[in-house]
């Protein structure tokens, strides 16, 4: 990437902050971000960082997303607590029908008991649902594009179909989630995804839209143990210290991907596509499929055992 084109991102970054806060303040407590920036430029804030934490080093530094980050209060009712009970979120599920589906979009739904429930074709673009309990919950064909979902719980649950772009879920546990068929863009940072089914999920580079840099997949130290990625597209997804574990990659599409620490043991690769995925420092051990796969093609391949 050019200079140039580095100065035109950070100009876009300095350009959105100075449209959240007129003065970019330092905060240190709860009661200063209250203070400080409203509850409408908190909501650009948190949509803003969500957009940082997927821009390539090469675009936008790590420094430069830490430091918006640091403008981000985690502990707002924003990011802690809910407008909506149980009770009144499955009301409006209720009402929903085919022609007008629930609608959640930017509603804050942090640390509920929602175990269970269905949102199928609900809208949830933005909502906040850090710390919330969605065990066996189902979201087969919702939108979650740019949700906060940070350590939430989905263990069992169906996304089957579901748009998740730009989303963090960091922290979230997927054990035996199904994945299958979503677009799935988003910070997958440290989930546990042991068992999950993510047969034809895309969590691809997008590179229609960078006019702030490259989103992409991020599986960075995820647990994916066991987990079924047959025919997933990873193209230039970042998997760095990933848990592939006995994973099946058959046919799946790895070009460009980072797996640099991953550990690859007992892995299915049959049919999977490694042309320049970096496999720096990666653990390769009794793949299965290795003769029916190109991994040679990969950079920084280690020695297989």
């Amino acid at each position: 990437m050019s200079k140039v084109s580095n100065g035109i991102h950070r100009n876009k970054v300095a350009q959105l902050l100075s449209e959240t806060t007129t003065s970019p303040p330092t905060i240190t407590t709860k009661q200063t971000c209250k203070s400080n920036i409203s509850s409408a430029s908190r909501r650009h804030l948190i949509s803003l960082c969500a957009c940082l934490l997927f821009l390539t080093p090469l675009t936008v530094s790590m420094a430069t997303a830490q430091d918006m980050m640091r403008h981000l209060d985690m502990t707002s009712k924003e990011m802690t607590e809910s407008e909506l009970t149980r009770a009144e979120v499955e009301e409006r599920l209720q009402k929903a029908t085919p022609d007008a589906p629930a609608n959640f979009g930017g509603m804050a739904l942090n640390k509920l008991d929602l175990s269970g429930v269905d949102f199928s074709n609900a809208n949830l673009r933005a909502a906040n649902l850090n710390g919330t309990n969605l065990e066996g919950a189902s979201f087969k064909n919702a939108t979650l594009d740019q949700a906060w979902m940070v350590k939430a719980n989905m263990k069992n649950a169906n996304l089957e179909g579901a748009s998740i772009f730009q989303a963090q879920l960091i922290d979230v546990n997927f054990e035996n989630a199904n994945l299958s068929n979503t677009r799935l863009a988003a910070n997958l940072t440290r989930a546990n995804l042991k068992n999950a089914n993510l047969s034809k999920a895309d969590l691809s580079a997008d590179l229609k839209n960078q006019s702030m840099g490259l989103i992409t997949g991020n599986l960075s130290s995820a647990n994916l143990e066991n987990a079924n990625l047959s025919n997933a597209n990873l193209f230039r997804a970042i998997m760095e210290f990933a848990d592939l574990t006995n994973a099946n990659l058959e046919n799946a599409n790895l070009e460009t991907a980072r797996l640099d620490g991953a550990t690859l043991v007992g892995t299915n690769i049959n049919g999977a596509n490694f042309k320049q995925a970096n496999l720096d420092s990666a653990k390769l051990e009794n793949l299965k499929g290795a003769d029916n796969s190109n991994l040679k093609e990969a950079l920084n391949l280690p020695a297989i055992k």
